[in-house]
């Protein structure tokens, strides 16, 4: 499948990036993830802080999640996308598919803990009208980044 991606997906990409380096700055796994509202505004921004908080569900994922339900006052983020730097693993993704939100745009595939990996197949998410997952966009810098992290930590 071949992805055309918007100016603006590469924008929202760039942003969660940004997250993923602040990550970097601490000490954190670098990833970075950016919820969008239907109408393009960010609501909802965050980065890993497993290390920080010493809690598992830290991901950059439910850190965006945290502060676009908040932005919103609502728990359901019909019409939202959110741009993360790494492929989300499945309870993330569950969250995410919980939450509503229509369209997952990841970075870097994750080769360990990504959702794809998950042997026993038990949530089933296929794309549909309502609901996509694509890969790839800025693919080389989450990757890069997510590299340099753990060489550093060798």
């Amino acid at each position: 499948m071949n992805v055309r991606w918007t100016q603006k997906d590469l924008f929202f990409m760039q942003e969660a990036l940004c997250e993923a380096k602040k990550a970097y700055e601490k000490n954190e796994v670098p990833i970075g993830a950016v919820i969008i509202d239907e109408e393009g505004k960010c609501i909802g921004k965050g980065h890993n802080q497993v290390e920080k908080e010493q809690c598992q569900i830290a991901h950059a994922e439910c850190q965006a999640l945290l502060q676009a339900t908040h932005t919103k006052n609502n728990w359901r983020l019909d019409g939202c996308t959110i741009f993360i730097t790494l492929e989300p693993c499945t309870m993330c993704l569950a969250a995410l598919r919980l939450s509503r939100v229509v369209r997952i745009v990841f970075g870097a595939y994750s080769p360990v803990f990504g959702y794809t990996q998950d042997k026993d197949s038990f949530l089933k998410i296929e794309s549909t009208e309502s609901f996509s997952i694509q890969g790839g966009l800025e693919k080389e810098a989450s990757e890069a980044l997510l590299q340099d992290f753990f060489k550093k930590q060798r």
